[in-house]
């Protein structure tokens, strides 16, 4: 689902025709923090995922969880384990009432609860993961981009690294008294991103530009990233990219903007599909 400036909503399904512009001439502004404008519409780089000017994103981080700024939240909050694609395992945490709408945002293929309780006992024990067992606690995208047409076949196989992990996590000394454990039930995400038989992207949209163009067919979605088979393969264009540009509608499904190709032995290049 894409939502728009005034509450617009466009439903995402496979084989969609998804085509959009960005008007000719215009400029990537930043979209302001915690639901206010930005007060000088200041001009952000095509290539920022947080399309923010550097003071609405430190005041967007000033009331930021993940940013570790807030103590005294009284909400209870779920420590869970999260699986991108084999070796790609993180710990992490978000509010109970959120359900599991973290882990889709993130693009994660399975996870599993680890705990709940307090705030701060679910930051110790996400600490005390990675301390001990050297779970990070984020995974970047270009990693996750690039196992997703790879993955292991069943459910059994892509949970497998979790419940390892998940057994050797709950028996740990230091675990917080007041964070109450919660059973390893993996959840799947491979359906409901279209992930199997997803082909090999060849390539992924680097920035928008004025006067560009962005068209192709929905074959999968995980976290922001759409993968759209453009003819000329499957390119993942990451939606936070879109965030502050003019957008208009389009009528061909043509791909006019800088994409950084993705190229088995002779690394990365850039270019213009």
């Amino acid at each position: 689902m894409l939502a728009w400036d005034g509450g617009r909503r466009s439903a995402l399904t496979w084989g969609k025709r998804v085509a959009f512009g960005v008007a000719d001439g215009g400029v990537r502004t930043c979209v302001g923090a915690r639901g206010h404008a930005c007060p000088v519409r200041a001009t952000v780089p095509g290539r920022s995922t947080g399309a923010r000017c550097e003071e609405c994103a430190r005041l967007d981080r000033a009331h930021s969880v993940a940013a570790d700024t807030i103590a005294d939240d009284p909400r209870p909050y779920h420590v869970y384990l999260a699986w991108f694609g084999p070796g790609m395992t993180k710990v992490g945490i978000t509010a109970e009432e959120r359900g599991s709408a973290r882990l889709l945002e993130q693009g994660a293929v399975c996870f599993s609860w680890l705990g709940v309780g307090p705030l701060m006992a679910a930051r110790r024990a996400e600490e005390l993961l990675r301390a001990a067992l050297r779970v990070p606690d984020r995974i970047p995208y270009a990693d996750k981009r690039a196992v997703r047409s790879a993955l292991p076949g069943t459910e059994a196989e892509r949970a497998a690294e979790i419940a390892e992990l998940h057994g050797r996590a709950v028996t740990l000394g230091g675990w917080p008294e007041s964070l109450r454990a919660e059973p390893f039930r993996p959840v799947d995400h491979v359906r409901d991103f279209g992930l199997a038989g997803l082909p090999v992207a060849v390539g992924a949209v680097t920035e928008l530009v004025a006067g560009g163009a962005v068209g192709g067919r929905l074959v999968a979605a995980a976290g922001p990233d759409l993968h759209l088979d453009t003819g000329g393969g499957v390119v993942v264009l990451d939606t936070r990219l879109m965030r502050g540009w003019g957008l208009v509608p389009v009528g061909t499904e043509e791909l006019c903007v800088p994409v950084r190709e993705f190229r088995r032995e002779t690394g990365v290049q850039d270019g213009l599909f």
